[in-house]
């Protein structure tokens, strides 16, 4: 379980088109660039922003930060840990585990 000190979420960078996207999937947050090293150093710093801004609304549950992941993703990180290799329709750059 995530808290505000502590804590860990999945991520993927994968690329759609011409953009790369960068999705934190406990926190349900989505970076873009045109670089997919940048996507993924942007989506670290909005991680790191939205977890600091949850620690310091009082009384807010540690829901905001163990949500469900949008559907479309939680597949592609199942499709990405498969023992079978799914292929994706998307270019994949990194995908793993993250620490808060």
């Amino acid at each position: 379980m995530n808290t505000p000190k502590k804590g860990k979420f999945r991520h993927i960078v994968f690329k759609d088109g011409d953009t790369w996207y960068a999705v934190a999937l406990e926190f349900n947050i989505v970076e873009a660039s045109d670089d997919p090293k940048l996507a993924f150093m942007n989506l670290l710093q909005a991680v790191g922003g939205y977890v600091k801004s949850i620690g310091k609304i009082k009384g807010v549950r540690f829901g905001a930060l163990n949500q469900k992941a949008d559907p479309e993703y939680e597949k592609l990180w199942t499709n990405l840990n498969s023992p079978k290799p799914v292929r994706s329709p998307y270019q994949i750059d990194m995908y793993g585990v993250s620490s808060v």
